[in-house]
């Protein structure tokens, strides 16, 4: 319907990343894989939430959400892309919040994919929806960039400018000048538009280069980190090291097809999933609630995440990774008082049967792991230190443990 050069669904690499809501059991975002797209398949925490563990085990991204009060876990400006298709979620509500926070997701230019039957309007309750979508994304400035039977596709402006040019007291109104758009843990969902940053503003658009060239490519948001363009590149070669090295280590154990769903429990920048671009598996990014909101560089070089804090709970359903990596979580959450005991529980919960940690931590944190490994039914595969590796990084160990395929006494008669 968008009609991309060379009839390409990834708009020739820059269409790269893409939020699925009411995403059912993912198989938009499957489709979308074969076109070098990645999909956020989101289920909003209802009757449906179930399909998300079907989701995964398709071995496609997907996480439980809740579409409330609270802004979903992702910065501003990090999807090229949604998509609902009758997610039944009513997108009119309170002034319009839930359609602000897409908003707030989008890229500039990004597009928003709407299929339902208001869209089509056939009945007298359709066209009084569509009439209000459609006044509603008139007033965000959003476009119809096409329509076909049910299906409507909205693009967002490309800069501030039909913002700006609105009249005054127009509704929805801008956001404050003083609201961090990428503060997403517990902050509440704001019904206003969200302006671009001066340097979105200036270049006309996000400013990435497109996929895969982005994943190595300094990205402009870098900066406000304080991150050089050097600092990127060295990163980004240190865990390209360290990702061979743990593939080293785990090879007597795995085959090219025994992990798809992988975990980055401390991701920074994102390189371990960078890293992993040749392997045939995705990583679930994930950036501590507490630290440097990186996240927005983890979207920018085209990879997905989420923000956690593992003092706590992850939202996914039991057994659906292959293998979680813990770069220092244990010595982080240590620091801020909780329990270490809990953390491993919570990842034998995510992990499948057979499925790898590695842990990368202080040689008192793997003494610590390794007391449960019996109670767990884990099993050492490796051990390592920073030595074998030519960035040396500090007293560093790598233990890399794999679930145990166990039953209960009581399952054992059961087969018998």
């Amino acid at each position: 319907m968008l009609n991309f050069s060379n009839n390409k669904l990834n708009n020739e690499g820059r269409l790269r990343t893409v939020l699925d809501i009411g995403c059912g059991v993912a198989s938009f975002g499957a489709y979308l894989l074969s076109s070098d797209i990645i999909a956020m398949s989101l289920a909003p925490n209802d009757v449906h939430q179930n399909q998300i563990q079907f989701a995964l085990e398709r071995g496609i991204p997907a996480y439980v959400g809740v579409l409330g009060t609270k802004r979903l876990p992702y910065p501003s400006r990090s999807f090229e892309l949604a998509h609902c298709s009758r997610c039944r979620i009513d997108w009119l509500q309170r002034d319009g919040i839930l359609l602000l926070e897409l908003d707030r997701l989008l890229r500039p230019g990004g597009y928003f994919a709407y299929s339902s039957p208001e869209a089509y309007a056939q009945d007298e309750e359709d066209l009084r929806i569509w009439k209000q979508m459609s006044d509603l994304v008139g007033r965000m400035c959003w476009r119809i960039a096409a329509k076909r039977n049910q299906t409507v596709i909205w693009q967002k402006p490309l800069t501030n400018d039909c913002y700006m040019e609105r009249e005054p007291g127009v509704q929805p109104p801008l956001c404050r000048s003083d609201d961090d758009p990428d503060a997403v843990w517990g902050v509440s969902m704001q019904a206003c538009i969200t302006l671009y940053s001066d340097y979105d503003q200036g270049v006309k658009g996000s400013g990435l280069t497109s996929w895969p060239a982005r994943l190595t490519s300094p990205p402009p948001r870098l900066a406000d980190f304080g991150y050089s363009n050097e600092m990127f590149q060295k990163d980004t070669e240190l865990w390209r090291r360290r990702v061979e090295s743990y593939w080293d280590l785990l090879s007597p154990k795995i085959e090219s097809d025994t992990l798809r769903n992988l975990m980055d429990m401390k991701a920074n920048l994102g390189s371990f999933g960078a890293a992993l671009r040749r392997k045939d598996v995705w990583v679930m990014n994930v950036v501590p609630e507490d630290g440097p909101n990186t996240l927005k560089v983890i979207y920018d070089r085209g990879l997905i995440g989420t923000v956690h804090n593992w003092c706590e709970s992850f939202s996914t359903y039991p057994r659906t990774y292959d293998l979680l990596h813990a770069w220092t979580v244990f010595s982080d959450i240590e620091k801020k008082g909780c329990s270490g005991e809990d953390l491993l529980l919570e990842i034998d919960r995510i992990l499948r049967p057979r499925g790898f940690v590695i842990i990368r931590d202080k040689q008192a944190v793997i003494d610590f792991v390794k007391r449960y490994l019996v109670a767990l039914h884990w099993e050492t595969v490796a051990t390592a230190d920073s030595s074998i590796e030519s960035d040396h990084d500090g007293d560093d160990i790598v233990l890399i443990i794999q679930k145990k395929l166990w039953l209960t006494s009581g399952s054992l008669k059961d087969t018998e």
